[in-house]
């Protein structure tokens, strides 16, 4: 099967035109369309990308596959957090539901058998990344502001993000993860979250140019030297520091380095919800010994389901999304107060038939 062109039905069977589809040349194209909600994911435009890779990865005629958002402010903000608020609170399965079928098409990007070219241009956060950086060609621009922010909601970070995080250099991961700091081009090339830097203007005539050659022939005329970032600078006392065996004693080493970016990472860190905090570090440090992205996933589908019922993720989006009031009250509301316990509850086995599993094979970043 052949997706052809954005009259496609998706797999409802209708014209969704959320996700735009047509083959230009020897490329598949994957265009997210909903620049008012910065091309926000919803479950409907996960199932039609799975689609459309399905069929073009058996197409002879498509060679390579790319990726971009709709409008000038970004790839892809990541879910739609009000329907996973809203289902929180109701207790159905909405959400384990679409987690359930991204975190197979965050499997499948890396796995994929042609070359994945994703144009991480402007906002690219949640489930953005999932989408682009487990891709085999990763683009960013001066545009671009790269995060896994979910700890400000009261959530650990997903669609492979701990995965892709933990094997940033040093420390640098374990610093994005808990702060959920936006990084630029500069920074997201030396965290390993994407691969080459063309400026933005530019990525008109290098998508037209796809048409006609592979990614790995087009892309030298365009890729260039990104503006400096900040991390590398940073990366002594981010490595010390986020050492730590507890977020408690990581606060207490950034607050005694002396450094005004250290100071300001521990008083964004306290910001956030110390149970997710405490998850996060906790699910990053177990997905290192895992050893494949599907293991990775799989333990972050249990994390994400059992946090559905953790009141930091309803408050945590009531805070930033519905209400903006960006004052969440967090429970508990210290550090100090989240138990080994309450941490492990994120990571225990959801039940025969819940659980997310994936064919035993391989990824293809490693």
């Amino acid at each position: 099967m052949a997706v052809k062109s954005d009259d496609t039905a998706g797999n409802s069977g209708t014209t969704d035109s959320t996700v735009l589809l047509h083959v230009e040349g020897r490329t598949g194209v994957v265009t997210l369309n909903r620049p008012k909600a910065l091309n926000s994911l919803t479950h409907p435009m996960v199932l039609r990308i799975d689609e459309a890779l399905a069929a073009w990865a058996e197409d002879p005629a498509v060679h390579q596959v790319l990726i971009r958002g709709a409008g000038e402010r970004g790839l892809c903000a990541g879910g739609d957090i009000r329907a996973i608020h809203d289902d929180a609170k109701a207790g159905t399965t909405a959400s384990a539901d679409f987690w359930r079928d991204e975190y197979r098409l965050n499997a499948r990007i890396a796995r994929y058998p042609k070359p994945y070219v994703a144009l991480m241009d402007g906002i690219v956060m949640g489930g953005g990344v999932g989408i682009s950086a487990h891709g085999t060609v990763r683009i960013v621009t001066e545009r671009s502001r790269v995060a896994m922010p979910e700890t400000g909601i009261g959530f650990v970070p997903d669609v492979g993000g701990t995965w892709l995080l933990g094997r940033a250099p040093g420390r640098l991961g374990t610093h994005l993860a808990l702060t959920g700091s936006a990084v630029g081009a500069a920074d997201a090339l030396l965290c390993g979250l994407a691969d080459h830097f063309v400026p933005a203007a530019r990525l008109p005539e290098l998508t037209a140019a796809l048409a006609g050659a592979p990614v790995h022939e087009v892309l030298p005329r365009y890729a260039a030297t990104p503006p400096p970032g900040e991390l590398a600078g940073r990366r002594p006392w981010i490595d010390h520091c986020y050492a730590a065996d507890t977020v408690e004693e990581i606060v207490e080493r950034l607050l005694g380095q002396g450094e005004p970016a250290a100071k300001e990472a521990a008083e964004t860190i306290l910001a956030k919800s110390p149970t997710a905090l405490k998850v996060t570090l906790a699910a990053l440090r177990r997905a290192a010994g895992l050893g494949t992205l599907e293991r990775v996933l799989a333990q972050e589908f249990r994390v994400s389901c059992n946090g559905l019922s953790s009141p930091d993720l309803v408050e945590g989006i009531r805070a930033q999304v519905i209400d903006k009031d960006r004052r969440p009250r967090w429970s508990p509301p210290t550090l100090a107060e989240v138990t080994g316990a309450d941490v492990e509850r994120f990571f225990a086995p959801l039940g025969e038939g819940r659980e997310l599993r994936f064919p035993e094979r391989g990824v293809s970043r490693g």
